[in-house]
């Protein structure tokens, strides 16, 4: 399925309470499993997507918890960076990366949970395509975003206290760590040596979604 019959789909379902759209033995796993989101979205668009890569044919899924209005409550994910880490010491072009990769071509599905959860609703769906000359704002905020980050982990292995990477922030993107027991530290071959004792990733922040839903109306 492409991105943009996945945004149509959604729409369609956007403020229908979950207890509406989905049958009894579905709002059971639902109760059951609330936070897997990914099963939200295969029963919801009718179709089978993997547990481990809910990605559509030319593009990326980024979904995000928030409130009936559709202001997050969270932040959202994109991508770890452990294998990233030295591309972005040399600020590889930002057209070149994994990072772009991930973001040039997404669909942002909210899904309000407050309550219980058969009160729970898609809310209208956002597909975004930085080839598109409506966003190339937003691929200029995401290409600034980049090369500030990169250079701030830099600064960080080179002169905090510890000589490791912490969390660097852009308008829209974020670097943070993202790790549970056993840590996974990030080596650099660029620098011969760890410069994180535990996983880092690649985040939307919650500036990015009250943007996006100011370019879209």
């Amino acid at each position: 399925m492409r991105l943009q019959e996945a945004c149509v789909r959604f729409n369609k379902l956007a403020g229908i309470r979950f207890e509406e759209l989905f049958s009894q033995n579905d709002m059971n796993m639902i109760i059951i499993n609330k936070g897997k989101t990914g099963q939200l979205l295969e029963l919801a668009l009718g179709m089978h997507l993997s547990s481990t890569n809910l990605d559509f044919d030319d593009g990326e899924l980024k979904t995000n918890k928030c409130d009936n209005a559709g202001n997050p409550k969270e932040t959202v994910f994109i991508t770890q960076i452990s294998s990233l880490i030295d591309e972005l010491i040399q600020e590889r072009p930002f057209e070149e990366t994994h990072l772009y990769e991930k973001i040039s071509n997404i669909l942002y599905v909210p899904v309000c949970k407050d309550g219980s959860p058969k009160d729970w609703m898609f809310l209208p769906s956002i597909h975004i395509d930085l080839s598109s000359p409506r966003y190339a704002q937003l691929r200029d905020i995401w290409r600034s975003d980049y090369y500030s980050i990169c250079r701030q982990l830099r600064m960080h292995i080179e002169t905090s206290p510890d000589r490791r990477i912490h969390t660097s922030n852009g308008q829209h993107i974020q670097v943070r760590s993202k790790d549970s027991m056993p840590y996974h530290p990030i080596y650099s071959e660029v620098y011969g040596r760890y410069v994180s004792n535990k996983n880092h990733a690649f985040y939307f922040r919650k500036e990015f979604v009250y943007d996006i839903r100011s370019m879209s109306r």
